[in-house]
């Protein structure tokens, strides 16, 4: 009678199709992960690609009772037309999506503008300067201690995101 016995060469093969196939499973279960948390951010891939980075802003300032839909949008909104008033091209857009317009982004339009976390802070801090100068925090007498963060705050935003339009995306969660 004949008798198969397993060559050198068939546990080799048997072994590194394990191997890829424990590679395989992994990928897949981290396509997955990836598809799940994109599920549940409909503006990444469209608007921005996949965050890769997060945190979360624990602001100093309360949501303006006020504060709703139509007053996130008109400061969307004026703060585009300010851009656009502007003797130079915008070097970003900034927009507000969502049922009720509660997460804002921020998108640069030009290569290498806020392509890292710290050029993005950057960008945010230049926005303080900005706040921190505006009738709104002087009149609250807060222009000392808050932030373009506590800003968004106050206008009732949960979310803001600033990407590179190209690899990079960080989200905040304001608290």
């Amino acid at each position: 009678m004949l008798e198969l016995k397993p060559s050198n060469s068939f546990y080799r093969a048997a072994r590194t199709w394990f191997r890829l196939s424990r590679f395989g499973l992994a990928a897949l279960v981290l396509s997955f992960a990836t598809a799940a948390a994109n599920a549940q951010d409909r503006h990444a891939g469209f608007y921005y690609p996949s965050v890769t980075t997060s945190e979360t802003y624990v602001a100093r300032a309360n949501t303006m009772p006020q504060a709703g839909r139509e007053m996130r949008i008109g400061f969307i909104t004026g703060m585009t037309s300010q851009q656009l008033a502007a003797p130079y091209a915008p070097t970003y857009a900034i927009f507000a999506k969502g049922e009720e317009s509660q997460k804002m982004i921020i998108v640069a339009l030009s290569e290498e503008s806020f392509d890292t976390l710290f050029r993005a802070r950057a960008l945010l801090a230049q926005m303080t300067a900005m706040v921190r100068a505006s009738d709104l925090f002087r009149e609250m007498g807060v222009e000392d201690f808050f932030t373009s963060l506590d800003l968004v705050k106050l206008f009732g935003f949960t979310q803001l995101t600033i990407s590179d339009g190209d690899r990079f995306t960080h989200q905040i969660t304001i608290d």
